[in-house]
């Protein structure tokens, strides 16, 4: 049942609301605002979940803050869970959201329940390969682009070689929060360069963690992350979705199955939280591919 008592919340994009069995907050990407990128989702989770779709912070002016960091998401999502009253919760990011989830994770890791990953933009600046600090020479080359050729080329380098299909078509009438976009992924791609994530403080985070990942996404780029990540996080699973890419995502074009796998990740959180909160393991690593 939708409550609009509850839609105003400010930085809330939309709620749905039924039972307060799962509480989770969903952090979409540097492109699509958190409303259309998480509908299909947040229907597909259907009855018991509480889901709060929030834009991001970069967003909520004009131009994104002079001082602009993860650290500014991190409390963005500090500040809405407090104002919902929510002490613990579960924790969804796509993209920038993604990277903005893994730095709450390292810096209120008690406040979690479980984390989601949706190929996240960026996993700090330890154990790159020399494929991926190329491949960010190519992104910080971005930079002073005009913003169509800017969006097309960032574009492009977010998936593989060849891939067209799914990908946003340029020119036609754009909707008017668009034109805010080029400047608030510069100001990712700024603070992804100088932000310090801590990696100890991920691997002390024994809650489970979950990574979709698009077969046709940029390997260097998101496949790498979930290899770095695996290595970290006690109690990792990565699902890979073939025929999708980053900017096809799973939530958005296969949201039922997306909805099942974060059940399934909030359950064993709860099984995690009635044993004490001891993570499964590194043997709890898995890999579920589709065919």
């Amino acid at each position: 049942m939708r409550n609009p008592a509850l839609e105003s919340h400010a930085g809330v994009m939309s709620m749905y609301s039924t039972q307060r069995q799962h509480r989770v907050i969903l952090l979409p990407g540097s492109v699509l605002p958190a409303a259309p990128a998480y509908g299909a989702l947040i229907a597909a989770l259907g009855e018991g979940v509480e889901a709060v779709a929030k834009d991001l912070e970069v967003y909520a002016g004009p131009t994104p803050p002079p001082d602009y960091s993860l650290d500014t998401e991190v409390a963005g999502v500090l500040r809405t869970a407090e104002e919902l009253g929510w002490a613990t919760f579960h924790l969804v990011g796509y993209s920038g959201g993604g990277a903005s989830a893994l730095a709450f994770a390292a810096k209120h890791g008690e406040r979690l329940e479980s984390l989601a990953l949706l190929e996240p933009a960026w996993a700090g600046t330890w154990g790159w390969s020399e494929a991926h600090r190329l491949l960010w020479e190519r992104y910080r080359g971005l930079d002073g682009l005009p913003p169509e050729e800017f969006m097309a080329r960032f574009v492009e380098l977010g998936v593989r070689p060849g891939v067209t299909a799914g990908l946003p078509v340029r020119g036609g009438e754009q909707p008017p929060w668009m034109a805010l976009r080029p400047a608030g992924i510069r100001a990712f791609i700024r603070t992804f360069q100088t932000y310090e994530l801590d990696r100890d403080a991920l691997a002390r985070f024994s809650k489970p963690v979950y990574f979709a990942l698009g077969a046709l996404s940029n390997p260097d780029d998101y496949g790498e992350i979930a290899e770095r990540l695996s290595g970290v996080f006690p109690d990792f699973r990565l699902e890979v979705f073939a025929g999708r890419h980053h900017f096809d995502p799973p939530h958005r074009i296969e949201p039922e199955r997306v909805a099942a796998s974060l059940r399934s990740l909030w359950a064993r959180a709860e099984a995690t939280a009635q044993r004490g909160g001891r993570s499964y393991g590194r043997a709890a690593k898995r890999s579920s591919r589709s065919t």
